[in-house]
């Protein structure tokens, strides 16, 4: 009898075959589009507000639809993937992310570019979805941990290069140009997975998964496991820290700091270069070390800097040192994504197009909700995004000792029962 992560820690360290280096670049184009659709533009807010004539607020929304529709997109496309295949429901996604890339640059009124902004999450949320399952069809173990980093780095660049450009073009281009740009990249991926993805899921897994349907009502009763459960909350609440981050960093660097777009695009591209530099690291560290082990350490330095930003904030020390903190909860989390999405795809590899929806999901889901909640204290406090921080990091914090503690009495119980 084994365990759910048995097939994590006993993986050879050795890479899969199948995940060729061409490929491994096109999954992690896909994972860069919400982030780069999501980052690019936060630096226009402003400026939309003025030529939509809106309000702030509304502005806001264009943000939380995209999120909605990234969420609602990965629980339709994961398990249409798992029902027929990768390659089509990813196609599908691709085109109707460009579609509706196309409808938000011409947007006429504010209502049409949420609107937009909601379609262009649901079908660029299939890129992100089916992207982690094609790793999970190709790998497990400690080859899926470090594939999965490696992704990120190669994704990563996108939260680099984002608010730079946004930063920089703004001004030039304007917020409308900053959305051609995602048109772009949107048709950039659709192209791509043309050209380079090819079929992962065999059809005798697929008939297999049916079959399995048939017989018990629903195979999607694995997605109960303790293992993936726990292991998805902690890259959910992971994930809400950094988005909690993201949503409040405007008025963070621009308001209370005082700096303009082009300097606060170079340091929101910093903290995610640590990101992309804290990935590599966990690639590397993985081949010596457990999956587990790191990822223990990656939540451990995220809390603690969750911790220490919110000492900062509510000691009313000057706000030029809220920087540091920040930039070491980003980057901490290098350690935590691509370790967490290994640990629970790796438990269910039979369905991991619906456990990535899953994953997906819930890492989206709280996104949309930490959102709008890190600006309730207004525009100059720092205070609603540092609750949200430390909160959203002891829950990952709880979810992981939960897991691992469940993992142990499991382990224990099937040695007894031997």
């Amino acid at each position: 009898m084994t365990t759910d992560t048995d097939s994590v820690r006993t993986e050879p360290a050795s890479p899969s075959k199948g995940i060729t280096t061409p490929l491994l670049l096109v999954l992690g184009l896909l994972s860069a589009v919400a982030p780069f659709a999501t980052d690019l533009y936060l630096p226009a807010f402003p400026q939309m507000t003025t030529e939509l004539a809106t309000s702030a607020t509304t502005v806001q929304l264009t943000l939380t639809a995209f999120l909605l529709g990234v969420t609602a997109g990965q629980l339709v496309f994961g398990p249409l993937s798992d029902r027929f295949g990768r390659v089509p429901p990813l196609v599908a996604g691709a085109a109707l992310c460009v579609l509706a890339s196309a409808v938000a640059v011409f947007a006429p009124n504010v209502a049409v570019l949420v609107a937009a902004r909601l379609f262009q999450g649901l079908g660029g949320a299939a890129g992100m979805v089916i992207g982690r399952a094609v790793i999970s069809d190709l790998s497990t173990g400690k080859a899926a941990a470090r594939a999965f980093s490696l992704m990120m780095i190669v994704g990563g660049v996108a939260p680099v290069v984002a608010p730079l450009l946004g930063g920089l073009l703004t001004a030039p281009i304007g917020w409308r140009g900053l959305l051609a740009i995602v048109l772009g990249l949107s048709v950039a991926m659709l192209v791509a997975v043309l050209a380079v993805v090819r079929e992962t899921l065999l059809r005798s897994r697929r008939d297999a998964l049916r079959a399995e349907r048939v017989a018990s009502g629903s195979p999607l009763r694995a997605l109960r496991s303790r293992t993936i459960l726990g292991y998805t909350a902690v890259f959910a609440f992971g994930f809400a820290v950094m988005m909690a981050y993201i949503s409040a960093s405007p008025f963070v660097y621009q308001n209370m700091l005082g700096l303009d777009t082009a300097v606060y695009g170079l340091l929101f591209g910093l903290n995610a270069l640590a990101l992309v530099v804290v990935s590599a690291l966990s690639s590397k560290l993985t081949a010596t070390r457990s999956v587990e082990s790191v990822l223990t350490l990656g939540i451990a330095l995220v809390t603690a800097s969750t911790i220490a930003f919110a000492l900062l904030v509510f000691s009313g020390a000057p706000a030029f040192w809220l920087t540091v903190p920040l930039f070491t909860a980003v980057g901490s989390l290098g350690l935590v994504f691509g370790n967490a999405t290994a640990l629970a795809l790796s438990a269910v590899p039979q369905i991991a197009g619906s456990a990535s929806a899953v994953l997906g999901a819930l890492q989206f889901g709280l996104a949309a909700l930490v959102s709008p909640l890190v600006g309730l204290g207004g525009e100059t406090t720092a205070a609603p995004l540092a609750i949200v921080m430390v909160a959203a990091a002891a829950i990952a914090v709880v979810a992981l000792a939960v897991t691992r503690l469940a993992e142990r009495s499991a382990r224990t119980h099937s040695a007894t029962a031997q």
